[in-house]
């Protein structure tokens, strides 16, 4: 049952990841979803509470429920019953979990995001690791040189994420876009969720999409093991959202950036078989 709930929970709420997963070996598939769905839980948090303090409660349990696997002692979840049997497995460290947790802190709070640096560390402790934790289930010995590529796909992935969910973000008062970034261009985070001087807004996601494009040029830049690939995959499609984001410009502020199941579909099959991000 604990499979089947990690299963269908990414399988609706993360298609790409899903889809990526499909082209693993058929034995580490549930481990990938396992770990997937555990990322899922504690990324939605901030969406499914009314206030911060709930918030901090659900992630301190995700924190205890961790600190129990570790320990031998199942929290009763399906998601850490699934993820019990991986972590042993596949050696996982359990910081990265901690950490992963810890990072979301931020999420539940209307805080801007300080700088471009600050940024890219919330993201190595979430996306980045979440791609590495997924390497060293898919290959331990290969994943181990794999921290660089890992860092840097995440980057650019959970950059275009972000830039995407923006519509999202705004609606509950948080302003992901570093502050540092507006203030260069005169602007304040109050300007980008109230929607103003959006030609100015327009340069300033332009320049951060122009980022997300460097960060994965480095990426694609580092051998990946044919092993570890499918934990890379999702991050091929970053140019696709990277394009689609660039053609709505300011209206991505108000318009989630999609692109069609197919295109994507096609994609991951066409970067699998080429082994390309």
């Amino acid at each position: 049952m604990s499979l089947d709930y990690c299963h269908d929970l990414v399988r609706a709420g993360d298609k790409d990841r899903y889809l990526s997963a499909l082209f693993a070996p058929d034995h580490l598939r549930p481990s990938l979803l396992a770990l997937y769905a555990f990322n899922i839980e504690v990324a939605r948090i901030r969406e499914t509470v009314s206030e911060a303090t709930l918030g901090e409660i659900r992630l301190k349990w995700w924190h205890d429920a961790i600190e129990g696997l570790y320990a031998g002692e199942p929290a009763g979840h399906p998601v850490t019953e699934a993820l019990a049997p991986v972590i042993t497995e596949a050696n996982l460290p359990k910081q990265a979990f901690i950490n992963m947790i810890e990072a979301r802190q931020f999420d539940l709070y209307d805080d801007p995001m300080p700088s471009l640096g600050a940024l890219e560390g919330y993201l190595g402790e979430t996306s980045s690791m979440l791609i590495q934790l997924a390497a060293l289930i898919l290959d331990r010995n290969a994943a181990q040189a794999l921290g660089d590529v890992s860092g840097l796909a995440g980057v650019a992935m959970g950059i275009t994420g972000l830039l995407r969910s923006l519509p999202l973000a705004r609606a509950r008062g948080q302003c992901f876009i570093p502050k540092d970034m507006l203030e260069r261009h005169g602007l304040s985070p109050a300007h980008l969720l109230a929607g103003r001087d959006t030609e100015t807004v327009a340069k300033v996601l332009a320049e951060l999409r122009a980022h997300a494009e460097k960060r994965l040029t480095e990426a694609r830049a580092k051998a990946i093991t044919a092993e570890t690939f499918p934990a890379y995959l999702p991050a091929s499609l970053t140019s696709l959202y990277l394009a689609r984001l660039a053609k709505l410009g300011a209206r991505s502020l108000s318009e989630i950036a999609d692109v069609a199941q197919w295109r994507r579909q096609w994609a991951l099959y066409r970067n699998a078989r080429a082994q390309t991000l």
